[in-house]
């Protein structure tokens, strides 16, 4: 593994900066007021995310899109995660379980995504299937030339702003009491399916979560995404690379606040000198980076290995827990490092503080990713 970038990849990364810089970080404390992305804002930043050819850089170039590979886009991920998480995911990287469309699926779903003409969601959870998928209830019964489908999901990411769900749905029933999955494309007007905003979240303003209600939808057939039952290997795919970028995006957060935090302590004046010449807060810097060097690491490694065809889930799960940590304890102690005005408004650090909780919960908490590495250790030695 060698990581020193390349002249197109430092380009990259300055170019994602500054489209940071100058077109996310100025609207930040207007998304955290109102909780609430303006059309208009939200239009401006795909339009320019779209002209310097940022937008949908996990697709594959013959199809319109940027043609990065796992490595150059976590690069990319990095940069964008220092920003507002609602201001970020507007400069959208489709899922990757789109890629599995065929037909007319490629024309009606996926390369509009690319093109920033449709926006989708990824509809998971449930409110008694979190971690446990297999056990979901939203069924989904084939009648005819169709699927109808009854159920309910919850926690659906940005769904509001999206034209259309990739629903996992159940499609049958296996030993044990599991069930058998299966994707659908199904659009957000097709009769039968209400969308509604979920309860309001403390984390990431401005990004919301909704409720999906399915009441004998009706899909066509043709709307199934990938093989019958074949769902749970489609997820799993999807998850990896959304670990991933929970990971790569706390890096870039956690970097931002430990410059942040470092240029506090190095003017803030107490007892006759800075308090960055106190250990106390001296050391804790010294821990804020060492962390994230080593998320970082673990971040790119991962990529790297996935650009080679090698990456493991387990590799994803270790970048994803230990970033999502990491993230966790530098926006902690920089709090602690700004005292009182830390948990004020007038500053950005308790909006990170707060911001980083979720991301060891959602895309698989962290007793999740250290089920999934336990797991894969142990194997070798199960008869």
């Amino acid at each position: 593994m060698h990581f020193a970038l390349s002249q197109e990849q430092d380009m990259l990364v300055d170019t994602v900066r500054k489209f940071v810089e100058t077109e996310l970080y100025p609207h930040e404390d207007l998304v955290e007021k109102t909780d609430d992305i303006p059309a208009e804002l939200a239009a401006q930043v795909r339009t320019k995310a779209l002209e310097l050819g940022l937008y949908a850089v996990n697709m594959p170039a013959e199809l319109g899109g940027g043609g990065l590979g796992t490595f150059d886009t976590t690069l990319m991920e990095r940069e964008l995660g220092r920003a507002s998480y609602g201001l970020q995911m507007l400069v959208a990287r489709p899922s990757n379980i789109l890629r599995g469309c065929v037909d007319g699926q490629v024309e009606e779903y996926l390369l509009p995504s690319i093109r920033g003409e449709r926006h989708d969601c990824l509809a998971m959870t449930e409110p008694d299937a979190g971690s446990d998928v297999r056990s979901m209830r939203t069924f989904a019964r084939r009648d005819g030339d169709d699927f109808v489908i009854n159920g309910t999901k919850h926690f659906i990411s940005h769904a509001d702003m999206a034209d259309f769900v990739i629903l996992c749905a159940a499609t049958g029933e296996l030993p044990g009491g599991k069930r058998s999955i299966s994707c659908f494309l199904v659009d957000f007007d097709t009769p039968g399916l209400t969308r509604r905003r979920g309860p309001k979240c403390v984390s990431h303003r401005g990004y919301h979560q909704c409720e999906l209600i399915f009441e004998d939808c009706r899909v066509p057939a043709r709307n199934l995404l990938g093989e019958l039952d074949k769902g749970f290997d489609l997820m799993g795919q999807w998850l990896g690379s959304t670990r991933l970028q929970v990971a790569t995006t706390s890096v870039g957060r956690g970097q931002r606040v430990l410059e942040m935090a470092t240029q506090w302590a190095a003017t803030r004046k107490q007892f006759g000198q800075t308090i960055g010449k106190f250990q106390g807060t001296g050391f804790k810097l010294a821990d804020m980076k060492t962390e994230l060097e080593a998320a970082e690491l673990l971040t790119l490694r991962a990529a790297w290995k996935d650009d080679q065809g090698t990456m493991t889930d387990t590799d994803a799960a270790m970048a994803k827990v230990f970033a999502s940590e990491a993230l966790a304890r530098v926006t902690d102690n920089a709090l602690q490092i700004f005292g009182g005005m830390g948990l004020m408004d007038e500053l950005p650090i308790e909006r990170f503080w707060r911001d980083a909780r979720v991301e060891r919960i959602w895309d698989g908490t962290s007793e999740i990713q250290r089920h999934i590495i336990s797991r894969a250790m142990l194997r070798p030695y199960e008869a």
